[in-house]
């Protein structure tokens, strides 16, 4: 199969105006790792890869993709707001991801479930990765774009191809996505809470007996109820959870 590779010069000729410099690698450990090496980092700098020989997910998960089968990238933030507050980054991240693909296919659904992972239906098609660095933060994505079923990590995943997208080329995927994510932090950081409204309505977490597995190795079960603006889930039992893994139980 015959992917069309990253084009560095073309991404950034569609972002000319904006913030954002793309630079592409044609392999490395993790974009994570190596903008975090980078010199001089400044607010806007991406990486992206056609290929990661280490790829990383939240809690120190692999993250794997075949060549030129995902959009693997990240990039560099200085928020400006309260240090307290950059808890929420990763749904943010989120609701850029749904914003970005609702807008280059008008019919296609995805939905987020807390803290960072993008699915359509029940599977998985993109998860989210931030870490603080220096005066900010990077956002480090990994969406399943070209995918075919036998190159999916588990079963519990999918990929736009698989799912009926309308538009695979990630040379278009990716302005987009960044374009909406300037957007969704500036709204953020003006202080509208018109993204938080936009994430509750994208969640599929809310509303759902959900099981939460702790950091500590705790397990709580509970009805998810709310998620406020540090970007914590409330749950019925009066617990607030920042860091954990959901499962939505049926």
């Amino acid at each position: 199969m015959v992917r069309e590779a990253l084009n560095e010069s073309a991404m950034n000729a569609t972002l000319h105006g904006s913030y954002w410099r793309v630079s592409v690698f044609q392999s490395v450990a993790s974009t994570q790792a190596e903008l975090s090496r980078k010199e001089n980092l400044q607010h806007g700098d991406v990486f992206v890869t056609e290929y990661q020989s280490a790829g990383r997910g939240r809690l120190d998960r692999t993250f794997e993709a075949t060549k030129s089968s995902a959009l693997l990238f990240s990039l560099y933030l200085e928020p400006k707001r309260n240090k307290l507050e950059w808890s929420v980054i990763p749904l943010l991240a989120g609701l850029s991801l749904v914003n970005s693909l609702k807008n280059l296919d008008k019919n296609f659904v995805t939905n987020l479930k807390w803290p960072n992972d993008l699915l359509v239906g029940e599977k998985k098609v993109a998860g989210i990765l931030v870490e603080a660095k220096a005066d900010g933060v990077i956002v480090g994505i990994g969406l399943n774009v070209e995918m075919a079923k036998s190159e999916l990590p588990v079963a519990t995943a999918t990929s736009l191809q698989l799912e009926g997208f309308a538009e695979l080329n990630r040379n278009i995927i990716l302005p987009e996505i960044l374009n909406n994510f300037a957007l969704t932090i500036g709204l953020w950081e003006s202080g509208s809470n018109i993204v938080f409204e936009q994430y509750r309505q994208a969640s599929s977490t809310l509303g759902k007996e959900v099981e939460v597995h702790l950091p500590s190795g705790e397990i709580l079960k509970s009805h998810a109820t709310e998620i406020n603006e540090l970007g914590e889930l409330h749950l019925a039992n009066g617990a607030r959870v920042n860091v954990g893994d959901v499962i939505h139980l049926r």
